[in-house]
């Protein structure tokens, strides 16, 4: 690619490791984010008013969850679409730009020529013709925020469907996020906002390399319990489905001291580790 090619690229493409770090120029691009394509990224998206949007299809997971963004997304006329979780790391953009595939499309992507099996860039550049949704937009979704009294403990239970929500109050406390368990750009200083006391993320299918539960080597670093879930047993970005039907899959040493162990049903654990 030359200059000049590179400079109307990244002018008219975002590159984002997450869709909760848009810029404030993202309105009318077309976003290649390392977020799952769930309903809450989809939603922030049009939120922002960005052209299209392609996300990370997060092992699909229950109920096809991580891509559950495409049809929602379609109703608003915007063109969607989420790469194979094996073909690149979940949470790096630039990885997704470079080595994703595209594994599913909606409607309005086809349109105007991305197809499963296409290159990540090559479907960017084929967005640039999505039209622009509509101005005024909003879907009716809500990210959410719960805090749970827990029997017997000196702890609460904080339930949040994006880990960017996890407060400063949240401190050593117990947390289920809906968001998947890869560290954000591969950065360790991003694996978790405040330093709780354990935190559950959603495994995103493992994926390649085992990126959908990178943070929890670090977490482990730093004294915290990381817990990851089986993407196939929840719906990803719902910390209240992970709670509900959860089952655990991946532990770093830290939750294994507190007795955890894989197969066993997440809100088990938490009655467990609250005593």
């Amino acid at each position: 690619m030359c200059q000049k090619d590179k400079a109307e690229f990244d002018d008219k493409i975002e590159v984002t490791d997450t869709i909760t770090k848009l810029s404030q120029f993202a309105q009318g691009k077309v976003v290649v984010s390392g977020s799952h394509g769930g309903i809450l990224p989809g939603a922030i998206a049009i939120s922002k008013g960005v052209r299209a949007v392609i996300f990370n299809d997060a092992g699909l997971g229950l109920d096809e969850s991580g891509i559950g963004s495409l049809l929602m997304c379609e109703q608003h006329n915007m063109a969607v679409a989420a790469v194979d979780y094996m073909s690149c790391h979940i949470g790096n953009g630039y990885d997704m730009l470079n080595e994703g595939i595209i594994s599913v499309v909606n409607q309005v992507a086809k349109k105007v020529g991305v197809y499963v099996g296409q290159t990540c860039k090559s479907a960017a550049i084929k967005l640039l013709n999505a039209p622009q949704p509509s101005a005024g937009f909003r879907t009716d979704f809500e990210e959410n925020r719960e805090v749970l009294d827990l029997l017997n403990s000196k702890r609460k239970l904080i339930l949040v469907d994006s880990a960017s929500m996890i407060r400063v109050e949240d401190r050593d406390q117990i947390v289920i996020t809906g968001s998947h368990g890869g560290l954000i750009g591969n950065n360790p200083k991003l694996a978790i906002k405040q330093p709780a006391f354990a935190a559950f993320y959603n495994d995103a299918g493992l994926g390649i390399d085992d990126c959908g539960i990178s943070r929890l080597p670090v977490l482990d670093l730093q004294g915290i319990a990381g817990v990851a879930i089986d993407c196939m047993t929840c719906r990803i970005g719902s910390a209240r489905s992970a709670l509900e039907t959860g089952v655990i899959s991946k532990l770093n040493k830290t939750a294994r001291k507190l007795g955890l162990d894989e197969g066993v049903k997440v809100g088990d654990a938490i009655t467990k580790i609250s005593i």
